[in-house]
């Protein structure tokens, strides 16, 4: 059989004990940064993440810019290409500085196309260069 915590509730009337095996008894919170305090360690907290998690290298952002920067530029839609697009777009809100482009603008939709298409190559260019460095493709 289950056994029956009693845990004290305070309310109006004063102080009274509930009988019930679903209500949980309290527990104190513990606060890390305190711990450590104890634990006479300056407060530092420790853990084991990885400083260099991003482990950047510029031959990835190189190779994965001139990789994007390769296809965005076939003229692929009607006779012009992504990049020549976004460009062209550019100028054209320039042309009007200090007024900001409308919502409308085809700005918007070259801005996020040439940014997504480059992102997306840079984070296979990361896996890809990275995973053959460490060996994550060997068979």
């Amino acid at each position: 059989m289950a056994a029956t915590t009693f845990p004290t509730v305070l309310g109006m009337a004063g102080a009274s004990r509930l009988t019930s095996g679903f209500v949980k008894p309290q527990v104190i919170a513990r606060n890390p940064l305190k711990q450590a305090m104890a634990l006479g360690n300056g407060g530092r907290v420790t853990c084991s993440f990885q400083r260099d998690w991003l482990r950047r290298d510029f031959n990835v952002i190189g190779f994965g810019l001139i990789g994007w920067l390769a296809p965005s530029s076939i003229p692929a839609i009607d006779g012009k290409s992504l990049t020549g697009l976004f460009f062209d777009s550019i100028g054209t809100e320039l042309a009007h500085f200090p007024t900001p482009p409308a919502l409308t603008s085809p700005f918007w939709l070259w801005l996020i196309c040439w940014h997504l298409g480059l992102f997306i190559s840079l984070t296979f260019g990361q896996i890809g260069f990275k995973g053959r460095t460490e060996d994550y493709f060997q068979k």
